[in-house]
């Protein structure tokens, strides 16, 4: 067993969590962490840092009271604007003290009464222990979108990304460390997370029903984050567009091949405009596709770089410690 221990004064736990428009919830997400918090055998102290990722529903305000009720301990970064959510987790990170990190989301679906299981597995030796959806609480449309996404990215990426796994994780420092070096804008977390190496272990983790009823990503956002997702960890959809062009050519040559034998064998002539509009239309088609999955990776170089950061800090709220 690894000997993780706080020294003297040392921040033990950090927990991340970005946050966007939850004003009737965060209170009552602050009070379950730190319930989650002071219920562990830890011998260091522990810090929450919430990251208001430009809510607009009064969150801001609700975040700075949060603040000054828990002096000491809870850390608030207001973004400039809304950058999503994965930038939001970035700026926890490159601010978390502690030797271990947890990230969670703050819409109540994460539970963090797990915190004690990710604990003992750090303690163990882990690097990441990330929690394992043992159960959705959502539509079986969204449960079945979402189990095809992960394992369809399971088998195209090219490293092994576990499925199933979520951002809730405890990562160690050094961990947080490699992440927090990687300069690339367009992140998906689980991705990067698993890219690094280290020792890694799942967790079953049953998910809460969604606050509200409401995703805080959005359709638009779900879509960026599975287009990262695809395009950051797999070259497969340059290989499958290769593949269709090889395709593309034999149906062509087929095509060729059929005109010549009715006119030269059978003697009948092919209208003309007949199979210049199939072949017309099949490659088309093929090109326009490919050219749209290239224009995707050259997008994500043109944000490459330009050198933007991911993120930019407005204000931050911490109170010094109590007496």
């Amino acid at each position: 067993m690894s000997d993780r221990t706080a020294e003297t004064g040392a921040i033990q736990i950090s927990v991340v969590a970005p946050v966007y428009n939850e004003r009737e919830n965060i209170r009552v997400f602050v009070k379950e962490v730190l319930i989650a918090l002071e219920a562990l055998d830890n011998p260091g102290p522990h810090e929450l840092i919430l990251v208001n990722d430009g809510s607009t529903d009064g969150t801001e305000d609700e975040l700075d009271a949060c603040a000054k009720d828990h002096p000491g301990v809870l850390r608030v970064l207001h973004l400039a604007r809304n950058f999503g959510m994965e930038p939001a987790i970035e700026a926890g990170l490159d601010r978390a003290r502690g030797e271990a990190v947890i990230v969670l989301d703050s819409d109540l679906q994460d539970d963090p009464s797990a915190f004690a299981a990710f604990v003992e597995k750090w303690r163990e030796g882990y690097d990441v222990v990330y929690a394992v959806r043992s159960s959705r609480q959502e539509s079986l449309p969204r449960r079945a979108l979402f189990s095809l996404f992960y394992r369809v990215l399971g088998h195209i990426a090219q490293i092994d990304l576990p499925v199933d796994a979520s951002n809730f994780a405890l990562i160690d420092r050094n961990v947080a460390d490699a992440l927090r070096a990687m300069p690339e804008r367009n992140r998906f977390l689980r991705g990067l997370r698993a890219w690094v190496g280290y020792r890694q272990i799942g967790v079953p983790v049953a998910r809460r029903a969604r606050h509200a009823h409401r995703t805080r990503l959005g359709l638009r956002g779900q879509w960026k984050l599975a287009m990262n997702a695809i395009f950051a960890f797999s070259y497969v959809p340059l290989f499958v567009f290769r593949f269709a062009g090889l395709i593309a050519l034999i149906f062509s040559l087929l095509l060729i091949a059929w005109a010549l034998y009715y006119k030269l064998v059978v003697g009948l002539d092919i209208k003309a405009w007949a199979s210049l509009l199939i072949a017309t239309s099949f490659l088309g088609g093929i090109n326009l596709l490919g050219i749209g999955v290239i224009g995707e990776y050259v997008a994500r170089i043109h944000d490459e770089v330009k050198g933007r950061p991911n993120y930019i800090v407005r204000r931050s709220t911490e109170f010094p410690p109590a007496p």
